[in-house]
């Protein structure tokens, strides 16, 4: 097993345990995806951390797989085709999941693990993380990368990234909009525990119309956008869990989800 699952209801954590790199490879990103998969399903699942054990979080792409499969008829075409194919799955259930997904990121995060990392809701990781596209120095432009990436920091932000393949410092991604928040090493289980904790306390019924409803709005121009989230709004507010909410502002107390 190269993805641990650890329950601590309502929080899934999904630990990458693949050293020494902690590369995605076809079974490491078949296990990650079968996890949100069944925690899609899971009413008892709240939220899902994505986190990594070792002393870095992620190389990406496992590239000694990739290259032996050079010695393949096709030169490894249909291997390559099946690989970005599961990847891509991977990051758009991470992008679609009902829950909220939090990246835990502790060390050295690249190429596609960067592309992980944009494609969760929240990221919050270690002062001595380092992030970096860096395919662009074997020759190869990490073009799947750029459609997570482009959808979270500015085109040119992922450019320099892409182009260079310079890595940058947390606190640098964090300007770039990369990450939510940087905190010592020493504290960032913890907190990313804290941040899992009060979206787990949240109505899970307003979370996941309301993830859903930013995502597609998103790529709406603005009279669409509205409509879309209007639509939200007002399905949000003939729900139990809105109506229990409200009354319990109300009344001081706190509410409790039928959700």
């Amino acid at each position: 097993m190269t993805v641990r699952s650890d329950r601590q209801e309502p929080i899934l954590r999904l630990t990458i345990d693949n050293p020494p790199a902690n590369a995605l490879s076809a079974t490491v990103m078949e296990q990650l995806l079968g996890a949100l998969e069944a925690a899609a399903d899971d009413q008892a699942v709240r939220v899902v951390i994505i986190a990594a054990a070792g002393k870095l979080f992620s190389a990406g792409h496992d590239l000694k797989q990739m290259t032996a499969h050079r010695s393949d008829p096709d030169r490894g075409e249909a291997y390559f085709r099946d690989l970005f194919g599961l990847c891509s799955r991977l990051m758009q259930a991470i992008v679609t999941h009902p829950k909220p997904v939090i990246a835990e990121v502790d060390g050295v995060t690249t190429a596609a693990a960067c592309q992980l990392v944009a494609s969760c809701d929240l990221a919050i990781a270690s002062d001595r993380s380092k992030f970096g596209v860096n395919g662009i120095d074997v020759g190869l432009f990490c073009s799947t990368p750029a459609v997570a990436l482009t959808r979270t920091i500015s085109r040119k932000r992922a450019m320099e990234m892409l182009l260079t393949g310079e890595m940058i410092d947390a606190a640098t991604a964090l300007g770039f909009g990369l990450i939510n928040r940087v905190v010592p090493a020493d504290a960032l289980t913890e907190t990313v525990n804290d941040y899992a904790a009060l979206i787990a306390a949240k109505s899970p019924a307003a979370v996941k119309l309301g993830k859903q409803a930013v995502r597609e709005q998103a790529s709406m121009d603005l009279p669409q956008a509205y409509e879309r989230a209007s639509r939200a709004m007002i399905e949000n507010m003939l729900a139990a869990d809105c109506e229990e909410g409200i009354s319990a502002f109300f009344e001081k107390r706190e509410p409790k989800w039928q959700s």
